[in-house]
């Protein structure tokens, strides 16, 4: 373990996010309070593009409530924009990098790790597999060549196969990011997606365990951990058997409320990861 040991966050969206935004809380000012009472170490920015906050106010937020954010993810560049990495359009995808840029930009002083979860894109319609792996490569390199000077990490999820038909395990990344060649791409595992696709999951993370960079927790029913029948020990064990000590984050349902959902998880998971910080 490091000497850091792993953190938890929960993930946040700007007051005027979609209704399908996978985020516990809406609203960065008020919500950073809250995550700090509850004992959450930090904080999850879900954004569709940079100016969806302001950096200044954003630091004074952390800054004031001690948290810090872990990662940006971009669920709603995907959802909200419609922009993603294997877009047929050489435009769109020049858009998608664009976007990706900015959000890099703004991981450098906030967090380091910007996600990519369905925007790395789909095999469409009448494109084959092949060409859609290339379009994902050439993208993941252009975006990492543009990160690793800022020091950010880009980290792919891989998503259920009911969502996205291209790279739904982490056998199914790890394969592909071999092909990217860059040092600062990694994989974050969400305990969701797993739950449908992965045999088992404790000896998934375990498999991969140098290459898993940031974690998603959510139970099978993408309620607060404890709610479904996700088996969090073989979760855990499988990120000690490969080492893993940096972030975990709460990317739930705010059911059967925000603040209930999140209280919920920071008390099933909060003692987990201080057991398994002690090691």
């Amino acid at each position: 373990m490091g000497k850091d040991g792993m953190k938890l966050a929960v993930a946040l969206a700007a007051e005027n996010a979609p209704p399908d935004a996978f985020v516990v809380w809406r609203g960065f000012e008020q919500s950073i309070p809250k995550a700090a009472h509850l004992g959450y170490h930090g904080v999850e920015l879900a954004l569709k593009a940079a100016d969806e906050v302001d950096p200044d106010k954003l630091h004074a937020w952390l800054e004031a409530a001690n948290l810090k954010v872990s990662a940006i993810t971009t669920g709603q560049v995907f959802a909200g924009l419609g922009l993603h990495f294997t877009h047929p359009d050489p435009g769109g995808r020049e858009r998608t990098f664009n976007v990706f840029r900015n959000l890099i930009a703004l991981a450098k002083d906030f967090g380091g790790i910007v996600n990519v979860g369905r925007a790395r894109g789909f095999v469409a319609e009448g494109q084959s597999r092949r060409e859609t792996e290339r379009l994902f490569v050439d993208m993941a390199r252009r975006l990492c060549d543009a990160a690793g000077p800022v020091g950010v990490e880009i980290v792919i999820e891989p998503v259920n196969r009911y969502e996205i038909n291209f790279i739904n395990t982490l056998d199914e990344a790890a394969a592909v990011l071999a092909k990217v060649r860059r040092d600062n791409i990694g994989l974050m595992p969400d305990t969701f997606h797993m739950n449908i696709e992965e045999a088992e999951m404790g000896a998934a993370l375990a498999r991969h365990g140098r290459a898993v960079r940031y974690v998603h927790l959510a139970d099978s029913n993408r309620l607060a951990p404890g709610q479904g029948h996700v088996d969090f020990d073989d979760v855990f064990d499988g990120l000690r058997q490969g080492g893993f000590d940096g972030w975990a984050c709460i990317e739930i349902l705010p059911r059967p409320d925000p603040d209930t959902a999140a209280r919920q998880a920071a008390e099933t998971v909060l003692p987990m990861i201080e057991r398994y910080n002690r090691g």
